[in-house]
């Protein structure tokens, strides 16, 4: 099954429609996305809980790492440069950091709010290259629509 995008949007919009906590909103669409689409794997949010920190939020799939620094892996470069990684092997991602064995390909977002990145949305696949640049796109669209007037 591959995602629809545009349904995908249209069901996290009404049901996030009025919410304001930052937790429930990554909650709802952790599991909407999570259950969108086969090649996800895992799906899941770090949040900025300090400076050139980010702790495991609302998830959907195995464990997750607990914390990760801005300066170490996939989720840190997305938080610290502040744009989305679209990693098609994970092995070749210098500094990448394992917390599944069975992750091949990642995918991670940040995720602004008016303040500024708030956190990153991790997704993981155990399929290589399972992400593309439309995967990105209508991810960060969904992001934005959410977040963006927090």
């Amino acid at each position: 099954m591959k995602v629809d995008y545009d349904d995908l949007a249209q069901r996290i919009a009404a049901l996030t429609e009025g919410e304001t906590d930052e937790v429930a909103l990554m909650a709802t669409l952790a599991c909407e996305i999570h259950y969108a689409d086969d090649r996800f794997d895992w799906t899941g949010f770090y949040r900025v809980t300090e400076p050139e920190l980010l702790k495991i939020g609302p998830y959907q799939g195995g464990h997750g790492c607990l914390v990760i620094p801005f300066a170490r892996g996939v989720c840190g470069a997305a938080a610290r440069e502040g744009r989305t990684q679209l990693v098609p092997d994970v092995e070749a991602f210098p500094g990448h950091i394992a917390c599944a064995s069975s992750t091949r390909s990642e995918l991670v977002i940040p995720v602004y709010a008016r303040r500024g990145v708030i956190g990153v949305l991790d997704i993981d696949s155990d399929q290589p290259d399972a992400f593309t640049e439309d995967d990105a796109a209508a991810l960060e669209a969904i992001l934005r629509d959410v977040f963006g007037a927090l």
